[in-house]
């Protein structure tokens, strides 16, 4: 079996774009699970920012990672919590990945168990496009 998991795009406009995502662990959990594809976008963007995340989680902490060629840890969404972290007052967070990054956002879960959810929305400014 696998984690229930869904993503939604609420907005791919010219330059914002939000994306919600849940999971329900059956306690296998997520490794570098790709989220945010950019090739995927209308209009493709050369990369994104996180301006703003917003999570709820139960049992279990979610790593948002850009993805290169050695992932980098953008944020870690801590377990057992709801919040709001906000961004983009400064630029956002910005991919500074390094060597073989696609600009793409992946995720991986850490500390699930059976039951375990979490459900995560990235409000990110399209760069590039």
């Amino acid at each position: 079996m696998a984690d229930a998991v869904t993503s939604q795009v609420l907005i791919d406009g010219a330059r914002s774009l939000v994306m919600k995502f849940t999971s329900v662990s059956d306690g296998t959990g997520e490794a570098a699970v790709a989220k945010v594809n950019l090739a995927n976008l209308s209009p493709v963007p050369a990369a994104v920012k996180i301006d703003a995340i917003r999570y709820a989680t139960f049992g279990m902490a979610v790593d948002i990672l850009w993805d290169a060629t050695t992932d980098l840890v953008a944020f870690t969404v801590p377990a057992d919590e709801d919040g709001r972290q906000d961004f983009a007052g400064f630029g956002g967070l910005i991919n500074n990945s390094g060597a073989g990054k696609t600009g793409n956002i992946l995720f991986t879960t850490r500390g699930h168990s059976a039951g375990d959810t979490y459900s995560i929305i990235l409000e990110m400014k399209k760069v590039g496009a």
